[in-house]
C-alpha cells in the first residue's frame, strides 16, 4: 500500500461527491463522519476551529472507495475501518505532509493500527484516551421506575445554561474544546436538547441528539449534574430524546458509551439498546 494511494483534500463537496455512498453504505458505523460532515455542510468549515478541516479516502481498483478520514482541528483525526497496511500507508502521507495530530478515533482495530503506525513513523508517544462502544437502539423500553418530572425541549432562554453544563461535561469526558457557545446555538436551532426537569420548570438532566442523516440520529450528549445523578433523570430524557427520534422516522437511533463506565452502559442497555462495534480514542504527544 503506497502512501499515495490515499486522496486527500481541503474541499467537503469533492468528499462527499467521491465518499458520499461509501459513507452512508454503513450508516452505524459511519455515524461520526456522516454527522460531523452534516454539520460542517450547514454550519460552515470553521464551526470546530480555526485551522481548516482536512478530508481523505483510499480508492480499491475498481474506483470503489474503501475507507475514509475527517479531520476537524483541534480533534483527533476521525477514521473508518483500516487494515494495518492501510493504516501504515495514511500515517507515511499525513507524517509527511507535517500534520500535526491530537490522536486518532475510530474503530477499534483501525484506530490500534494508526496509532502503532504514527508512533513509527513520528516517534511520537500514543496511548489510549477511551474505549467507546457504540450501541443502536433495538425495542425502546421506558426504564422503571419513571422519576417525576417531564420532558421539555430547551430554548433559546435555557442557552446560558446548556453552555454550563456543556463545559461540564466535556470537562468530564475530556472533550478537545468546541465552542460551548456555537455548540448550544447549533442545538437550539433545531430543538437538539431535551431536558427532564421539575414539575416546576427546573431542569435536571440533558439528552442531545445530533440532525438526522442517511436515517441515523445519535444521541449525545447524555448528562446529569453530580449531585442529581442516580435518579433515573438521564435514562428519563434518553428514552424520551430515542422516542422522538424513532417517531421522527430516523431507521438508526445509536448513542456511543464510554466502556469505563459501567453505570452508563447497563442503563443504555436496560432501555433497549444493543451492542454493535467497539470503537477507541488514542491521544498523541510529543
Amino acid at each position: 500500500m503506497r502512501p499515495e494511494n490515499w486522496y486527500l483534500t481541503d474541499d467537503l463537496d469533492e468528499f462527499l461527491s467521491r465518499a458520499g455512498d461509501f459513507l452512508r453504505s454503513r450508516p452505524a458505523l459511519h455515524t461520526v463522519p456522516l454527522t460531523v460532515t452534516d454539520a460542517l455542510r450547514r454550519r460552515g468549515m470553521h464551526l470546530y476551529g480555526r485551522e481548516a478541516p482536512l478530508f481523505g479516502l483510499l480508492e480499491a481498483g475498481d474506483g470503489a472507495v474503501r475507507a475514509a478520514l475527517l479531520h476537524t482541528p483541534p480533534f483527533q483525526i476521525n477514521v473508518t475501518a483500516l487494515t494495518p497496511q492501510e493504516a501504515d500507508a495514511l500515517a507515511v502521507r499525513l507524517a509527511g505532509l507535517g500534520r500535526s495530530l491530537a490522536g486518532v478515533s475510530g474503530p477499534k482495530d483501525a484506530t490500534e493500527a494508526f496509532a502503532a503506525a504514527w508512533q513509527r513513523r513520528t516517534a511520537a508517544a500514543v496511548a489510549v484516551g477511551k474505549r467507546q462502544r457504540l450501541y443502536r437502539l433495538g425495542e425502546l423500553t421506558v426504564p422503571e421506575p419513571r422519576p417525576r418530572g417531564r420532558a421539555r425541549i430547551a430554548g433559546p432562554a435555557d442557552r446560558e445554561l446548556l453552555i454550563r453544563w456543556f463545559e461540564e461535561f466535556e470537562e468530564i469526558t475530556g472533550g478537545v474544546g468546541q465552542d460551548p457557545g456555537n455548540w448550544a446555538d447549533a442545538r437550539i436551532s433545531y430543538g437538539g436538547v431535551t431536558f427532564w426537569e421539575t414539575d416546576d420548570g427546573t431542569p435536571l438532566a440533558m439528552a442531545g441528539a445530533t440532525p438526522e442523516t442517511a436515517g441515523q440520529v445519535r444521541i449525545a450528549p447524555v448528562y446529569t449534574p453530580a449531585a442529581l445523578r442516580g435518579r433515573g433523570y438521564a435514562g428519563a430524557a434518553t428514552a424520551e430524546v430515542s422516542r422522538a427520534a424513532r417517531e421522527a422516522g430516523a431507521s438508526e437511533i445509536l448513542l456511543f458509551t464510554d466502556l469505563d463506565n459501567p453505570t452508563s452502559n447497563g442503563l443504555y442497555q436496560r432501555i433497549g439498546y444493543r451492542p454493535v462495534s467497539d470503537f477507541a480514542v488514542w491521544r498523541f504527544g510529543d
